[in-house]
């Protein structure tokens, strides 16, 4: 039996062994672990807290294609986040994305957008080609508003969405950021279809009646908004990443990136301080070493990994007193992770705890 074990997922590795190779894997060589071929895909990770405020970092689990052709392939019990009250805690008590199936009585969504599973993997084709997907609906809601309904407090919504990466070669570099349609909280209280946004371009909406994620003394609902950002991820540092995801010589990125900026303000309408919220949705890359040739084998895509899923995951991120990178887009891998990336590991938010003046 053939281990997939890397620095940065060892623990996943113990418990989660590469299985299923079968006849034609055995025949074929693994990629080389640290340089070769190899794709991530992450259905949601989080930021919360700019440079100089307390916050953290939360990452869901992250799928790595395997050393040899295979895919590695999210549960289908990962349906939000977040998903137990370890995660509310660690997330803030407010916001909750919804990202897979759901209830009748849980439907955050508006008329007309069906229940259904995600649909996310990285894989290894046959040829040696790196392949990942991210597939479903996200729905963005703020449950600090009190509505009687879920989908009373749902403020974002990408129907349809899906993001893919495709590194067939040096020059044959591949990435979509596609979404059916675009739901937005309106003035008027109901959600309605905006323009999804092309290219690089993107949506920016003021004053959305959307609060911090956790909370804050002497917040108002009445006089808090938010100005909101949705864009295509567009460069590798873009994502929200564990260390143990990384890039190569040739690298192509795909995601939703929401920059959330909560103006906070209490009941007189004063200033008490500004928090800035960046969420990831269906981040995906692939990378290939500097004169990487495909194999000889059936078209690139999805759908051709030979081996069965297997679950090759990197762990939950964790951002602690350590000090993030200085690019801002990573998280450090260590203390406070549990196995299988199951659960958040990162510090509380402490937001409650800081006043500060901000912009009015």
């Amino acid at each position: 039996m053939t281990r997939f074990v890397t620095k940065a997922a060892a623990l996943t590795a113990a418990v989660f062994p590469l299985v299923g190779v079968g006849v034609a894997g055995a025949q074929t060589q693994a990629v080389d672990e640290k340089t070769g071929p190899v794709s991530f895909a992450n259905i949601a990770s989080v930021r919360i807290g700019d440079e100089g405020q307390r916050g953290g970092a939360l990452i869901t689990e992250t799928q790595r294609s395997p050393l040899l052709p295979g895919q590695s392939k999210l549960g289908v019990d990962r349906v939000s986040v977040p998903k137990d009250d370890g995660e509310r805690a660690t997330f803030g008590g407010h916001y909750q994305i919804d990202l897979g199936r759901y209830s009748a009585s849980q439907n955050p969504y508006p008329p007309g957008v069906a229940s259904r599973d995600h649909n996310v993997f990285a894989a290894l084709q046959a040829t040696t080609v790196p392949t990942a997907a991210a597939e479903t609906n996200y729905a963005l809601r703020d449950n600090w508003q009190g509505g009687a309904r879920p989908s009373d407090n749902t403020v974002l919504v990408l129907e349809g969405a899906k993001t893919a990466v495709d590194c067939a070669g040096p020059a044959k570099l591949s990435a979509t950021s596609s979404v059916t349609r675009l739901w937005v909280r309106q003035a008027g209280g109901g959600l309605g279809i905006v323009p999804v946004p092309g290219g690089t371009a993107g949506l920016q909406l003021k004053n959305l009646r959307l609060g911090p994620p956790g909370d804050i003394g002497n917040a108002d609902r009445a006089t808090t908004v938010s100005d909101l950002r949705l864009t295509r991820v567009a460069a590798f540092d873009q994502l929200i990443r564990q260390d143990g995801w990384r890039g190569g010589d040739a690298t192509a990125v795909a995601g939703w990136r929401v920059e959330i900026t909560t103006h906070v303000k209490d009941a007189g309408g004063a200033a008490l301080q500004d928090v800035k919220t960046t969420i990831v949705l269906g981040g995906v890359s692939c990378s290939i070493p500097k004169g990487f040739v495909a194999k000889a084998g059936g078209p690139a895509g999805g759908t051709n990994a030979t081996q069965p899923a297997v679950p090759t995951q990197v762990p939950a991120g964790y951002l602690g007193a350590a000090a993030p990178a200085t690019d801002g887009s990573r998280v450090p891998l260590g203390i406070g992770l549990l196995f299988g990336g199951v659960f958040f590991a990162a510090v509380a938010l402490l937001l409650g705890r800081r006043r500060k003046t901000g912009s009015g």
